[in-house]
């Protein structure tokens, strides 16, 4: 038996075992977390997640109105809220742009019926997404919404 064939002795020290077994690709580091904002580098304090928390939820309640004034009092101060604030008030314009389709299907009587689920269907991906969103938002992830045209940028 030559000395190749021989397995390396065992060593508890992980990165030397590594090291000493030939042919065996090293790990690479683990990803960022998930939590961490883009541009932030760290993971949101408590304040801003409820701030973001509290725009999901605002728009899944009051549509376009809650996060525009969240988005407008706490776009400077945090990041997180600026990208947060952002996102549900794109989501909000574009649920609302669904709706203003919707009713102008409902006053030709080829579609009125398509429009007639239409509503209750944006009404009820708005709440489910925002919910989405507010859980998101309250671990410190930046959600994004499956479907919104970016307005605001």
């Amino acid at each position: 038996m030559s000395d190749q064939d021989t397995p390396p002795p065992f060593d508890e020290n992980p990165s030397a075992q590594d090291a000493a077994v030939p042919g065996v690709a090293k790990l690479s580091p683990p990803p960022p977390s998930a939590g961490v904002v883009p541009g932030l580098g760290r993971m949101p304090e408590s304040e801003e997640k409820t701030m973001a928390l509290l725009a999901h939820l605002l728009g899944a309640v009051t549509n376009v109105l809650g996060p525009l004034v969240i988005w407008l009092i706490k776009k400077d101060e945090s990041p997180f809220v600026n990208d947060q604030g952002k996102e549900a008030l794109n989501f909000q314009l574009t649920i609302l742009i669904g709706y203003i389709m919707a009713g102008f299907l409902s006053v030709v009587p080829v579609v009125q019926c398509f429009s007639v689920l239409f509503i209750p269907a944006l009404a009820v991906a708005g709440l489910v997404f925002g919910i989405l969103g507010c859980l998101e938002a309250n671990n410190g992830v930046a959600y994004r919404y499956p479907f919104a045209i970016r307005l605001i940028k």
